[in-house]
């Protein structure tokens, strides 16, 4: 079996080379020509696979190690009867780290309590969903909008959109499609913005193209107070550089980008791959990442909990060095400044979710314990 894989999958080489002749490529370089031999494909979301890349190939499988699927023309796949898998809900806990992550540096900066805050979560998917359990961990009261979910549940917690206007913190968690009954190209213009809070914060994990880009550097323009956190980009990797100065966090697509949550969407593609051929296989990952971090609050410690939970979560993954590397663009000529941004992804340094922070508390700090736990920290209770 020969096998395609782009080269920033989480040990693609390790976990298939037992059964396959794997060949790693850059993922914004491979071709139809490149492909043509190959029996699979293994790619993330800077590969679109189409008739152009297929047509002619003997490509009897394609999995994406990513939870998004818009890069993909499924239907394609279906009419040529080409197995696919894709790695959903791999990166769910790192993307949704990520976004605590950045309201805690917003936070910091600004001076302001989550308690009593309001947030829209457009979208509940596996992404979603983690977010809404995370914020109402932290006393954030949650308004839910995902029209397919609550056309398929008839669940009253999903909310029409406009519910969402008055939202303290607006995040986005949607796959991108411009067609459909509820499309989500550019569900974010003018006219949505000019509807929000003065000063809400809006976070973009998802794609870039659900927001209008011309749009929100307009409403920025006009709106100081309000605070962007914007992780993904139309035109990826030549992003407007207006939009990120403009921003107060900005990061290249990495949210999703945690060590554990690459390592579990490389199994889950393993796993699809082995069903769909009927391979008797099994991968297990052996190798070494980084220690877990240790942190610990004194007795007598006055910090309330949500300046102790800012601890942890920041110890973590403090969002602030990813945004400190992107804005480096701005003293990149024009012509290089795409690359910078590939290798800023291809480069990424281990990144650990929050089971790995290990928190130790007196025992007296129960409520701060159980809602460190239920974000996903370890904690171990001191005498």
């Amino acid at each position: 079996m020969k096998i395609i894989a782009d080269q920033q999958i989480s040990h693609v080489a390790q976990a298939f080379s037992a059964f396959a002749e794997v060949t790693l490529c850059n993922g914004r370089e491979i071709t139809a020509k490149k492909i043509q031999h190959a029996d699979v494909l293994l790619l993330r979301s800077v590969t679109v696979v189409d008739a152009n890349l297929l047509e002619g190939s003997q490509v009897k499988f394609v999995a994406s190690a990513t939870s998004g699927v818009n890069h993909i023309d499924l239907d394609y796949l279906q009419q040529n009867n080409i197995g696919f898998a894709h790695a959903r809900g791999s990166n769910a806990k790192s993307v949704a780290e990520y976004v605590l992550s950045s309201l805690f540096v917003l936070a910091d900066q600004n001076d302001f309590k989550f308690k009593g805050k309001t947030a829209g979560v457009i979208g509940c998917g596996e992404v979603g969903s983690r977010v809404v359990e995370l914020f109402e961990t932290m006393g954030v009261k949650t308004i839910v909008n995902d029209p397919p979910l609550k056309d398929e549940s008839g669940d009253a917690q999903y909310r029409d959109i406009h519910e969402l206007f008055s939202a303290d913190i607006i995040t986005l968690h949607v796959p991108l499609t411009s067609d459909g009954p509820y499309p989500t190209q550019d569900l974010l213009d003018m006219e949505f913005l000019n509807q929000l809070n003065d000063d809400v914060i809006l976070i973009n994990t998802a794609r870039g193209g659900v927001i209008n880009e011309t749009a929100l550097k307009n409403h920025l323009a006009c709106h100081k107070d309000m605070k962007v956190v914007l992780d993904v980009w139309e035109d990826e990797p030549d992003i407007d550089i207006d939009l990120l100065t403009q921003s107060d966090i900005g990061t290249p697509h990495i949210a999703g980008y945690s060590a554990d949550g690459k390592i579990h969407a490389t199994e889950m593609i393993f796993e699809s791959i082995c069903e769909f051929f009927k391979l008797d296989y099994k991968w297990d990952p052996v190798f070494e990442l980084s220690a877990a971090n240790s942190l610990e609050l004194p007795l007598g410690s006055e910090l309330d909990d949500q300046d102790a939970i800012q601890m942890a979560i920041l110890a973590s993954y403090d969002v602030r060095g990813d945004s400190a590397s992107l804005r480096q663009l701005s003293g990149i000529c024009v012509e290089q400044r795409g690359q910078y941004f590939d290798e800023l992804r291809k480069n990424y340094p281990v990144r650990r979710e929050f089971p790995a922070t290990v928190f130790h508390l007196p025992e007296a700090r129960k409520t701060l314990a159980g809602k460190l736990e239920q974000l996903g920290f370890n904690v171990m209770t001191l005498p």
